[in-house]
């Protein structure tokens, strides 16, 4: 098990700026606001030679049972229960605060090895701070500015002498490989017709899998349920989740990573900086994701929000799964899966056939068979087609319906081929990409689903002009 490190401390004092600083990277929201952090969240930390896995966590708040801020309290005492050595941040520049002291004796009594570390200590700023931490029994308080990266050698030393005394050292150390390469490509098994099918070998690595949707739709409900735990806040009171949150597991002995995300409202609609952040991560989830499961509520007809995010996913070219979640409460389920059915082939029409899977993440009903069908839209978005067989199919879909006349003379399409994968995309060589029709476009790309197993998949077909072996003559 890698080395862990929770980072912990009440709301404000810049845990999440420290975690962006020591990850390298900004994966937690940080904004002037107290309590923008509410799950803990987990990343790869490196200081010069050590690496470890470091926990971003909510801040410590006194609350009232059964409150968010109390729900948000139990998340953080996990991590630090889980963790190897856990960093008290405070603020320096305004010293020790009586919260600061109630939750010290919190940490003290649950036996965590614990580094005092004073942030916000830029030049000679929080000296007087740094003084008042001494009485809270933690050793000598370490001066760091996770802004602007000062005092993180003293961290590290101290680091190293904990993880010594506790005879761990060589956890610390380790290579970390985060390199990826879309374009790996491996002959995995033989076609129908006995000709070689391609899938790419990035297809080894863990599964990325976003939980999207507008807020309140169940997501983090959703992934609890896929965990067994309670890992994520979940409640009543709409967009509870801030961060794009990143949990491991493990089905059927095939490693994934589950990405919880913040709900998705109209831009038009987003008045504040956090809310904008917020948004800017969950599509960054998606982004960096190979499949989507889009949360929508079955209670309700699909929303023009929800559309507006499964186009999203498709223009970005990841897989999706969409999910009607709340099933158990919907009483006329075959009548609201045909309106569902219906409204999502004539609205998405580019990818007709996404999975449309009914369940209940409250509940538990119908996440197996969601997460099969993301599976299968997963290795379908890998497949790679031998040249051979894509331009036999293309032969029979041109005498079928030939391209267009322009001005007199029939557009060729000379040959196509499979050039990525991850979405599948063809390039077609044609003898005036600039005149091809839209239309015909979406005739190749509908054969292609209907051929080769290409439901709900997003197709990206680009034209090429082929080299004309007279233009220099």
């Amino acid at each position: 098990m890698p080395y862990a490190i929770a980072i912990v401390g009440r709301p404000n004092v810049g845990k999440s700026t420290l975690f962006n600083r020591l990850t390298g990277r900004k994966q937690a929201i940080v904004d002037d606001q107290p309590g923008v952090t509410r799950d803990r969240r987990e990343g790869k930390g490196r200081l010069a030679a050590l690496e470890f896995t470091l926990i971003d966590t909510a801040g410590l708040e006194e609350a009232m049972t059964g409150s968010l801020e109390e729900r948000m309290r139990r998340q953080t005492e996990k991590a630090i229960t889980s963790a190897d050595l856990t960093l008290m941040v405070f603020d320096a520049r305004e010293g020790i605060t009586p919260q600061d002291k109630f939750f010290a004796n919190a940490i003290r009594k649950s036996g965590a090895a614990v580094l005092l570390v004073g942030n916000k200590c830029e030049g000679k700023a929080g000296q007087s701070g740094i003084a008042e931490a001494w009485p809270l029994g933690f050793g000598t308080p370490i001066p760091v500015s996770a802004a602007h990266g000062e005092g993180l050698g003293d961290l590290h030393d101290a680091m190293v002498e904990v993880a010594t005394q506790q005879g761990r050292l060589s956890e610390l150390t380790g290579e970390v490989d985060d390199d990826i390469d879309d374009e790996e490509f491996g002959p995995d098994d033989e076609g129908e017709d006995g000709e070689e099918v391609w899938f790419d070998k990035a297809a080894e690595r863990p599964m990325r899998i976003a939980v999207i949707g507008r807020p309140n739709m169940g997501k983090s409900t959703l992934i609890n349920r896929l965990l067994g735990e309670e890992r994520l806040l979940t409640g009543p009171e709409a967009g509870i989740t801030r961060d794009a949150i990143e949990v491991p597991l493990s089905i059927n002995d095939r490693d994934l990573v589950l990405i919880d995300t913040a709900g998705m409202r109209r831009r038009a609609r987003i008045n504040e900086d956090l809310e904008k952040q917020m948004v800017d991560d969950a599509l960054s989830a998606i982004r960096f994701a190979h499949v989507c499961i889009l949360c929508i509520d079955a209670r309700e007809p699909l929303n023009k929000q929800d559309l507006a995010i499964a186009r999203l996913v498709t223009e970005e070219g990841r897989g999706l799964v969409i999910a009607a979640n709340m099933w158990d409460d919907v009483t006329d389920k075959n009548e609201v899966r045909e309106e569902l059915r219906y409204r999502l082939d004539q609205s998405l029409g580019q990818v007709r056939g996404l999975p449309l899977m009914t369940l209940s993440g409250l509940r538990g009903s119908g996440d197996h068979k969601m997460m099969d069908a993301a599976f299968d839209i997963y290795k379908r978005w890998n497949i790679r087609l031998s040249t051979s067989r894509v331009n036999r199919w293309l032969e029979t879909m041109l005498e079928a319906h030939p391209p267009p006349l322009v001005q007199g003379r029939r557009l060729r399409i000379r040959y196509a081929t499979q050039i990525k994968t991850r979405p599948p995309t063809f390039a077609l060589f044609v003898s005036r990409p600039a005149d091809l029709p839209e239309h015909y476009l979406r005739y190749l790309a509908s054969g292609l689903r209907q051929d080769f197993d290409m439901d709900g998949l997003p197709i990206r077909l680009l034209m090429r002009k082929g080299n004309n072996p007279y233009v220099n003559t």
